[in-house]
């Protein structure tokens, strides 16, 4: 009986009773797939004991009884020579199952890794793959094995390798279409982030998703070579051996005479390609059980921390000059001049980021805030290198401790990735790989960065649970993914990113799916880590937890930064409309019987934005000069601020540009 799901509070552990049925027990409690598992293995035992439980030789005719029915001592009757039946089908097996295994075994070892390489990494071996299951679709498989045949007489070991070989291309077709959707998942992104190798993110995280695809694939391919074994003795060209095929060639010469030489190896074949699927369906459904969340698991709750700020402009006690700034802060942590990133939009490559340009100090921690669609997440995945599929950094600079990640090579980002600068998602659950236990996935990262024996690795990743106050960190580390709550999953997420000791920590949206009470238990760890000396760049929607946790913000709109400031200045103090507008929409400031405050209309994408200033269609201060050119970012240095607008807010002292 399933064990009742046990809930527990946000700081509490699931109990051992939680804990779900092993991969067995939850494949043997489907009838049909257990049947089935029953059932071939009763075929393949009876088949390699075929020697000693035989009751005669394959080979022994007795003339006298040929095309006998069943009797006492022919139990399924005999062939036109007299052959036992039972003894040839027992034997038989031998030949078509080897046949079988010896397919599969080529089909898989080729076709697998080449599918998933060719989905995750893409390029030339993509396209080869792509072309080659094309070629392969076009050429008639029973030709090219007759050539074999032809070639190593009566070889049926040949003309089933050849058979695997054949398939392979189009099943690395298939695995490659599953491999990209696994490619995108947050958690691969994790990793990645994580520094972790391909080949390892490939093993470990991708080949568990697209094995339910295989299961299925191998079954109708396995399916496909008993048939084709069959075919092959049919016609003669297989092997002289007892097989099923050639128990069927011999069954359809005597149909006249004999229709129940047919029934047994008929049956067997039958029966045999339907508890392979029918298994193959039970392994695929076993394993997905593993991924998916609790029936009765309740639905996370999103709640909405207070924000502050107000929404009217204030003045400023400075002034300022603007000037502008283009070579690196070489005191900075990272300094990010000129960025520009582009995307391939409806196969064009189209700038989604354009002129980001910001500094982030040790131990400070900067937030970037904007609406959905503002380039927010851009820009923090261009510090890794890690842009979706056909983006790249079309200009600019990404200086990070002395060197360029813009011109990195894939080495120097891995190098990075995880042990100088770690990633925290903003899907908690999503983050982790639901195939293996939080302590196992923080421990392999933690492997990597310090090369330290599995023990040690193990023992590292419970003083990370602990430093971000996981209670019983031992019970959690054994927890999978599901049994976790959105709380803990985060915080295993920021231990993970803590594994490298990293001097940079991207936060993406990390308090977005938390309530209220672990938004601030989360803000209290990163608080903690800027402590320590960590530099955060955290990414947010919240002007409360951006006014509570950050020194200085950026605010981004449709692919620009339009304003930088100190954190108290720029919500004290918007200069630019855009910014104002955000903090006038808080709906803590909304009055009773009125409309709620909101910046009129939304933000424009990428293939749309317009000429001059991209926030003009939604500007209250708009001029026609706004629209003729594209707006210059410019500098106050006194006032530490940046803006892109020809009419900001006014600043005293000299600091405004009307």
């Amino acid at each position: 009986m399933k064990a009742p799901r046990q809930t527990a509070p946000d700081g509490a552990p699931p109990r051992r009773g939680a804990a779900r049925r092993g991969f067995a027990a939850r494949l043997l409690h489907k009838p049909t797939a257990a049947v089935s598992a029953g059932y071939l293995l009763l075929v393949v035992l009876v088949t390699l004991l075929a020697g000693p439980l035989a009751p005669y030789d394959p080979d022994a005719q007795d003339l006298t009884a040929a095309l006998q029915g069943p009797s006492g001592a022919h139990l399924l009757g005999t062939g036109e020579l007299g052959r036992d039946i039972l003894s040839r089908l027992m034997h038989g097996g031998q030949i078509t199952l080897l046949g079988v295994v010896i397919t599969l075994a080529v089909y898989l070892t080729l076709g697998v890794p080449a599918g998933m390489v060719a989905g995750y990494r893409g390029g030339w071996f993509d396209r080869l793959v792509l072309k080659s299951a094309d070629l392969i679709s076009a050429i008639p498989v029973i030709i090219v094995l007759l050539v074999v045949l032809a070639v190593f007489t009566n070889n049926e070991s040949a003309a089933m390798a050849a058979n695997g070989l054949l398939g392979a291309p189009l099943l690395a077709r298939v695995v490659r279409s599953a491999t990209l959707g696994v490619k995108e998942e947050l958690y691969v992104r994790a990793a990645v982030a994580g520094g972790i190798r391909d080949r390892v993110i490939i093993r470990r995280h991708v080949l568990p998703r697209v094995t339910g695809v295989v299961l299925v694939q191998a079954s109708v391919y396995g399916a496909y070579a008993v048939l084709l074994e069959t075919g092959l003795g049919f016609l003669g060209v297989g092997t002289t051996e007892a097989s099923w095929g050639s128990m069927i060639a011999e069954a359809s010469k005597n149909i006249g005479t004999d229709p129940w030489l047919l029934v047994p190896s008929g049956f067997m074949i039958i029966s045999f390609i339907l508890a392979l699927g029918l298994l193959s369906d039970g392994l695929r459904d076993t394993l997905a059980e593993r991924y998916a969340p609790p029936a009765d698991k309740p639905p996370s709750r999103r709640m909405g921390r207070p924000r502050g700020g107000s929404p009217q402009p204030v003045r400023a006690e400075a002034s300022g000059t603007p000037r502008e700034i283009d070579e690196p802060d070489a005191d900075a942590l990272l300094s990010v001049r000129g960025l520009t990133v582009s995307l391939r939009i409806e196969g064009t490559p189209t700038e989604v980021i354009r002129d980001v340009s910001f500094d982030l100090h040790a131990g400070e921690v900067l937030g970037i805030v904007g609406e959905t669609g503002c380039g927010k997440t851009i820009t923090a995945t261009s510090l890794l290198g890690m842009l979706p599929a056909g983006g790249e950094i079309a200009s600019g600079t990404i200086r990070f401790e002395g060197g360029d990640l813009a011109r990195a090579d894939a080495a120097t980002l891995r190098k990075v990735r995880g042990r100088r600068i770690g990633w925290i998602s903003q899907d908690p659950i999503a983050g982790l790989d639901p195939s293996f236990t939080a302590g196992a996935q923080v421990a392999e990262i933690v492997r990597l960065h310090t090369g330290c024996s599995r023990k040690q690795a193990r023992q590292r990743a419970l003083e990370l649970f602990a430093k971000v106050r996981l209670p019983d960190p031992g019970r959690v580390a054994g927890s999978y993914p599901h049994q976790l709550s959105g709380g803990m999953a985060q915080r295993v997420g920021i231990a993970a990113a803590l594994a490298g000791d990293p001097a940079l920590v991207i936060a993406d949206e990390p308090t977005t799916a938390l309530d209220v009470t672990v938004q601030a238990e989360i803000l209290d760890l990163l608080r903690e880590l800027q402590a320590g000396g960590t530099a955060v760049v955290l990414i947010t929607h919240d002007w409360g937890v951006l006014a509570d946790l950050c020194d200085r913000a950026v605010v981004m709109y449709a692919g620009e930064v339009v304003e930088e400031a100190e954190v108290t200045a720029l919500v004290t103090a918007p200069a630019h409309p855009y910014t104002a507008g955000l903090l006038g929409s808080d709906p803590h400031h909304a009055l009773p019987g009125e409309p709620l405050p909101a910046v009129e209309g939304a933000v424009p994408p990428p293939t749309q934005w317009p000429v001059g200033c991209h926030f003009q269609n939604r500007c209250p201060r708009v001029t026609d000069a706004c629209k003729e050119k594209p707006v210059v970012i410019s500098h106050l240095v006194e006032l530490e601020r940046s803006m892109r607008c020809l009419r900001p807010l006014e600043l005293v002292g000299g600091g405004t540009h009307e």
